[in-house]
């Protein structure tokens, strides 16, 4: 149960993003590049020449770069183009997308209970997200999407490249690339005006939510079969919300507090199956 606590960990870090992000006031590409610039800072000292004979592995750490800046570059325009509710929940769609494609791609044993409790889980994450009145877009459904799409591929390329790369390694030497791609997207519209205040906020908080939150999730995911994990990431958004309402005095409906009590539940169900290993496939090493 250690390792499903640590991805439970990093996605319940990744739900305060708000507590750094929304104080800033910077835009989203400007909070994107910020934060991958902080998780960028450990990677002059993890470059290593074994690690980079792996060429699976290797290939997998590049591939998760270029997915991040996708995913970030998808949600952000989800987010301006429309309903937040509408971004949120189709972004969500990736711990169903990775249920589905871990047995095909990473030869896993199917997870019963992650088919199960995935749906289950977005049912209780629009009620937890959707308010009565909200308006629906389609490009913004669309985009949101895009980005489950994307962030699914991450997850899946950090399986790999665990083989030969460190959970501190995978989270921080992607992080260039995607600061690269990110600025090819977006150009001038992700630099930040200026290095003050609101700028360094932004930078803490990817050392925090981004570099702390993601080494969680990956030194997890080496013992965590693919689908628990991206159920587990429902905790996320769950996080999100009650920040929302403890810190931003946003409310909380009865509807809501029904899904996050869903969320949490199946979640902690989907963590307690007992599976058994995949013949065929080693179990990782927990050894950075």
């Amino acid at each position: 149960m250690r390792y499903f606590a640590m991805v439970a960990a990093g996605a319940i870090l990744w739900g305060c993003w708000a507590l750094f992000l929304r104080p800033a006031g910077l835009s989203g590409p400007q909070n994107g590049l910020l934060v991958l610039a902080a998780m960028s800072l450990p990677a002059p000292f993890l470059l290593r020449r074994e690690a980079l004979r792996d060429r699976r592995a290797t290939v997998g750490l590049v591939i998760i770069g270029l997915a991040d800046a996708a995913n970030v570059a998808c949600f952000f325009a989800a987010m301006r183009n429309g309903p937040v509710s509408v971004a949120v929940l189709t972004h969500y769609l990736a711990p169903l997308l990775l249920a589905l494609s871990a047995p095909w791609v990473l030869r896993e044993r199917p997870s019963t209970r992650a088919l199960i409790g995935v749906p289950v889980t977005l049912f209780g994450l629009a009620l937890l997200i959707i308010q009565p009145g909200t308006a629906f877009s389609g490009l913004t459904a669309a985009l949101g999407a895009a980005s489950a799409i994307f962030y699914a591929i991450i997850v899946l390329g950090s399986k790999e490249a665990a083989r030969a790369y460190s959970p501190l390694a995978v989270t921080s030497l992607h992080a260039p690339i995607s600061v690269v791609a990110l600025l090819l997207y977006f150009g001038a519209e992700a630099l930040p005006p200026a290095l003050d205040g609101a700028a360094l906020r932004v930078l803490v908080g990817g050392a925090v939510c981004g570099l702390g939150g993601n080494i969680l999730f990956n030194a997890g995911l080496r013992r965590v079969p693919t689908a628990a994990a991206g159920a587990l990431t429902y905790l996320e958004p769950l996080t999100a919300s009650v920040v929302g309402q403890v810190f931003f005095a946003e409310s909380l409906t009865p509807a809501g507090m029904v899904g996050g009590v869903l969320v949490l539940v199946t979640g902690a169900w989907v963590a307690a199956e007992r599976r058994a290993p995949t013949p065929g496939v080693p179990v990782p090493s927990a050894t950075p």
